[in-house]
Formats: structure tokens, C-alpha cells, sequence
């Protein structure tokens, strides 16, 4: 009896025993497994951590190449639009001197004169600044040349160009007056001889022949027109083209930023 007892009481030992190792290994399991999550969700918070970092330097640089560019873009806008202005300027200042002087010129046409006679008539006289409010008197020899406009037989007093025309009607050449007359009259015997050796000399007319006088030259001729007209119209195409750059850019720069967006 003594050993059933003590049977009995072994296997009523050995169950609970086994129930609560049982218990024991599960208890170790969740601590493992609750350490291996705990370790793997600290993981994933340092890369979440490092890629909000990595995001936030990335917003920054664009934020800061955005606010680097604005002003760029608006000094951009400010020289094309300065650069318009002065060229619009120009064309006023050209406008009102020699545009208009090239278009009230009545001496259009280019023709062949032939030189008929040059000769010195009388002495002009003239005045010079010799310093603060002084003013003397001097002396220019007058040089008269008639030439013939085409072979045409049409007889026309020749002109240096239009500005001599406006200050001497008689003399071909109104040189600048200074104290030494003798020099003023070598300069001119200088231009009377040259225009007597070379005989023939272009020279430009007024083909509605209301005016009998020729030139020789024109103050403003096509070239210089066209020289005047070049650099104010580079201005502005430069400037428009600086505007439409920048412009480019930002409509280019809005749209990869849009579609940036839609691809995220």
C-alpha cells in the first residue's frame, strides 16, 4: 500500500511539473521574441529618423537654391529691362538729330559732278575764342567751285556737305577759325588744288532740282544711319532675349516640379 501510495504521488508530481516547465518555456519564448520585435522596431525608427534627416537636408537645398536663383532671376529682369530702356532712349536721341537730319536732306541722289572752276573770291571774316568772354576777330579765304552734275550741262556751286551749306552759302569750305589766317588760307589753297587736279568728284544733288547747290559729302549718309540704327537694336535685342530666358526658366522650372509631383 505503501508503494501505490508513493506511485500515485509521483505521477500526481511529474504532470504539474511538466505543465509548469511548459509555462516556463513559453514565458522565455515571448521575452525573446518580445526583445527581437523591440529590437527590430528600433531599427526601423533610426532609419525612419536617418531618412527624415536625409529629407529634410534634401528640402533644405532646394529651398536654398530657390531663394538663390529669385534674385538672380530678378537682376536678370532688371538689366533686360534697363537694357530696353536705353535702347528706346537712343532711338529718341537718334530720332530727333540725325534721323531727322537725314530725312529733311533734299540732296538724295549720287551722281558724277565735273569741276569747272575753283577759285578763291574774297576773305571772310570769322571769330575765335581767345579765353573767358573774349572773342577776336580773323581772316579765311572764300574758295568758290562750280561744277557740272552729270555732264548735263546744268552749272551748280559744290558745298562741302550740309552743315557748311547752313553757315556760308558762297564758300565751299568754312574751316574752323582760329588766330592764324595764314594757316586757314594754306588749308584752303590745299582743297583748291586738290580739286582741280582731280577734275571729276562725286557728289550728291537734289533731283527735284529745287535746290542749285551740291554737295560733295553728306553728313549723314546710309552707312551712318545704319551704324547709328545697329547698336541701339542689338540693346534691345539682347535685353528681350534676356527677358525671355529667364522667363523660359521658370516655366520650365514649374513644370519638372509639377511633374515631380505627379510621379510621386
Amino acid at each position: 500500500m505503501a508503494r501505490m501510495h508513493q506511485r500515485s504521488f509521483q505521477q500526481s508530481f511529474r504532470p504539474s511539473s511538466v505543465r509548469r516547465g511548459g509555462r516556463g518555456s513559453s514565458g522565455r519564448m515571448f521575452f525573446v521574441a518580445g526583445a527581437k520585435n523591440a529590437g527590430g522596431s528600433g531599427g526601423g525608427g533610426e532609419r525612419r529618423s536617418i531618412y527624415q534627416k536625409f529629407r529634410e537636408v534634401d528640402l533644405l537645398d532646394k529651398k536654398k537654391t530657390v531663394t538663390a536663383l529669385k534674385p538672380g532671376e530678378d537682376r536678370a529682369i532688371l538689366l533686360g529691362l534697363g537694357m530696353i530702356l536705353s535702347s528706346v532712349m537712343m532711338y529718341f536721341v537718334l530720332g530727333i538729330t540725325i534721323l531727322r537730319s537725314y530725312a529733311d536732306s533734299v540732296w538724295t541722289e549720287e551722281g558724277v559732278c565735273v569741276v569747272l572752276n575753283s577759285t578763291v573770291t574774297a576773305d571772310v571774316n570769322c571769330s575765335y575764342n581767345c579765353g573767358s568772354d573774349c572773342w577776336r576777330v580773323s581772316k579765311y579765304p572764300c574758295l568758290q567751285v562750280f561744277v557740272s552734275v552729270n555732264n548735263t550741262g546744268r552749272i551748280s556751286r559744290l558745298s562741302h556737305n550740309e552743315e557748311t551749306q547752313d553757315i556760308s552759302s558762297e564758300c565751299f569750305y568754312v574751316p574752323r577759325c582760329q588766330k592764324d589766317s595764314a594757316a586757314m588760307q594754306v588749308i584752303i589753297m590745299n582743297i583748291s588744288e586738290h580739286l582741280k587736279l582731280q577734275q571729276q568728284v562725286p557728289c550728291f544733288y537734289d533731283p527735284s532740282e529745287q535746290q542749285d547747290i551740291v554737295l560733295l559729302t553728306r553728313l549723314y549718309d546710309h552707312s551712318v544711319i545704319f551704324h547709328s540704327l545697329l547698336w541701339p537694336s542689338c540693346m534691345l535685342t539682347g535685353g528681350a532675349l534676356i527677358i525671355i530666358m529667364v522667363k523660359l526658366t521658370q516655366y520650365l522650372s514649374r513644370l519638372c516640379e509639377e511633374i515631380g509631383k505627379i510621379k510621386r
